[in-house]
């Protein structure tokens, strides 16, 4: 539960980061900074102000965020998708699908996608994110419940 409440604040605070009273600003920004670019080209803007992090970055933390919810929600309604080894590493491969394209075809020269198209490819590989974390948080309740194994008989002596 701390972590789905860390990732929705942490998710406010890059968002209203222009909007919030100057030292919490300076400290969402500072923040920010450790973690992403910071870009203005490739950042959302909110009334002229650019946000905490770069588009692809808020992405990121708005697909961890909506996935956040998994933590209320009974871990057998979603471990199903990745409670194995296998499962977390196809999750993560094809969430990182859609950045590794918009990356690639950058540093190639290719394309330069808006914000909103790394936003959107952020947002699947956050999503996945979260949803490993929250899988992880919760794996020995994920487990599937191995069969009963006949007991061997007692001997009285």
């Amino acid at each position: 539960m701390a972590l789905a409440a860390g990732s929705v604040a942490w998710f406010g605070l890059v968002v209203l980061a222009p909007q919030l009273p100057p030292a919490l600003s300076a400290a969402a920004y500072a923040l920010g900074a450790l973690v992403c670019h910071q870009r203005p080209e490739r950042s959302f803007h909110w009334d002229g102000a650019q946000l905490a992090v770069c588009a692809r970055c808020t992405g990121i933390y708005l697909g961890a965020c909506v996935t956040a919810v998994l933590a209320f929600v009974p871990p057998r309604r979603y471990a199903r998708l990745v409670v194995d080894a296998h499962g977390l590493r196809r999750w993560g491969v094809v969430a990182a699908l859609p950045t590794l394209v918009t990356v690639g075809a950058e540093w190639a020269g290719w394309w330069q996608p808006s914000a909103t198209t790394r936003a959107l490819a952020g947002i699947v590989l956050g999503g996945a994110a979260g949803l490993v974390v929250a899988a992880a948080l919760h794996y020995n309740e994920c487990l599937p419940r191995a069969a009963a194994a006949p007991r061997p008989p007692q001997t009285l002596i």
